[in-house]
């Protein structure tokens, strides 16, 4: 019999590495539609791959980087277009995503 500590710190494993695939999956399909979910708004190129150094702090409890934080703020036009994207808007809906914007002083938008 497996000592319950034991399972327990396997779970947790398990845990993080799914949430792990779960998150990559999101940039390959991100990667993939990224050719369809293009807007050109305020003279931003609008590309959901840009958002990639995020992947960070969404995936742990770390505060975003400089980095991510750029690259929020530079894609705040096109955070509605994400939304009503139907490919997107299971990623961009997220409360980990609006904690991620607040730490970057980047408000949610209202579409």
């Amino acid at each position: 019999m497996v000592p319950p500590s034991t399972m327990i710190t396997k779970m947790k494993r398990f845990s993080y590495v799914a949430l792990s695939a779960v998150l990559s999956l999101m940039v390959v399909a991100a990667a993939a539609f990224s050719g369809e979910t293009r807007w050109a708004e305020a003279a931003v190129t609008c590309n959901p791959i840009e958002l990639s150094p995020c992947l960070a702090a969404v995936m742990s409890s770390t505060p975003p980087s400089e980095t991510c934080c750029s690259r929020l703020r530079e894609q705040t036009p096109c955070f509605c277009g994400y939304l009503n994207d139907p490919s997107l808007r299971q990623f961009a809906d997220n409360p980990i995503i609006r904690t991620v914007g607040n730490a970057c002083g980047v408000a949610y938008p209202q579409c």
